[in-house]
């Protein structure tokens, strides 16, 4: 199972383009939003929780901290946050499991599984960096929003396709999102 959590940053597309690829793709997939995400849902696309419920196979309750998925003993094979709020960021690199997003976080790296973080801010400070960096040395997948333009997109959704193929890519999930260099 692939948990994805999403938190309150602008970007919440990029969610919503991976939880359908992985629908598509037949995988089994847990979400759990933000009750800030949930806000940015309606204003970024109109979209309302229950839509975003419908493309899960399971739903978490983001204050929940008894939920399954905040158990070292659940067994989930990936976790991505996407987006991943400098906020959130912070509070897992420094340990702090205050959420049903933070904790799973803390039982990924804990129990090394895979963790992908997809943060949408810019600019960075250092503070924000030094945070990205303590997660990749606990093994954390840094992966910022940020497209690259080889593939000569035409619209926004071929852009937001790269990242969430490059997302796809980090699960090692063969996708055909965008075009790859050649």
């Amino acid at each position: 199972m692939i948990i994805i959590a999403i938190t309150g940053a602008s970007g919440v597309v990029y969610s919503l383009k991976l939880l359908k690829a992985l629908k598509k793709l037949d995988m089994e997939t847990g979400v759990v939003v933000s009750k800030p995400a949930e806000i940015i849902f309606d204003y970024e696309l109109g979209i309302k929780l229950d839509d975003i419920k419908e493309l899960a196979n399971h739903f978490y309750e983001p204050n929940d901290l008894t939920s399954s998925i905040n158990s070292g003993s659940f067994k989930f094979d990936s976790l991505v946050i996407v987006p991943c709020s400098m906020k959130t960021l912070s509070a897992i690199a420094n340990g702090y499991g205050n959420n049903a997003i933070t904790r799973v976080a803390d039982v990924a790296l804990k129990e090394r599984r895979k963790i992908i973080l997809v943060p949408r801010e810019t600019p960075l400070r250092s503070i924000h960096l030094e945070n990205m960096l303590e997660i990749s040395r606990e093994g954390g997948i840094i992966l910022p929003a940020m497209p690259g333009f080889y593939h000569n997109p035409e619209n926004i959704d071929d852009i937001i396709n790269f990242v969430v193929g490059k997302i796809l890519d980090s699960l090692n999930i063969e996708n055909d999102l965008f075009k790859r260099w050649e």
